[in-house]
């Protein structure tokens, strides 16, 4: 083949990777809804009540509180894992800034963080745990609450103390 002479093949591959571009961005733009029809349960932490919803899956972790421009103050998203892990969390697509709370089997807050939204910056348990819940920005802050305090509700209920 000359250089002269159209690559059909080439042609042929950068039209499939174009489409394949465009039917990516549909799915993008699809999947940009927040996930706000979770299961949820209640929690609470001293007089303080939380509605949280339940993030089970590894799509709905994933997924988290990305493209949301506001949540109640007494709501969050509690994230559930199989096994304990060392959890790392970061803001991409996320918009509102988040406080977040690595948290024990038994409902101990391990360490707290606040988050700034659409931040890569990785943000992660101080040592192994199954469960972290995020609130919105300064939450466990404005109540008081500390690394030490103990959630309570369904998940931590069967915890050994």
């Amino acid at each position: 083949m000359t250089l002269t002479q159209p690559n059909l093949f080439s042609i042929g591959l950068l039209r499939f990777l174009l489409a394949g571009l465009a039917l990516a961005q549909c799915g993008l733009a699809l999947s940009q809804k927040p996930q706000t029809e979770l299961p949820r349960t209640g929690l609470t932490i001293g007089m303080y009540r939380i509605n949280a919803q339940v993030a089970t899956t590894n799509e709905q972790h994933a997924t988290g509180l990305m493209f949301r421009t506001e949540m109640p103050q007494h709501e969050g998203m509690l994230f559930v894992f199989e096994q304990a892990a060392q959890q790392c969390f970061w803001m991409k697509n996320t918009l509102i800034p988040l406080a977040v709370a690595f948290v024990a089997d038994d409902g101990t807050l391990v360490n707290l963080d606040e988050m700034k939204a659409q931040t890569l910056n990785a943000h992660c348990s101080e040592k192994p745990v199954r469960y972290v819940l995020e609130m919105n920005a300064s939450w466990f802050s404005k109540k008081g609450l500390k690394a030490g305090d103990k959630l309570k509700g369904p998940p931590f209920d069967s915890a050994k103390p």
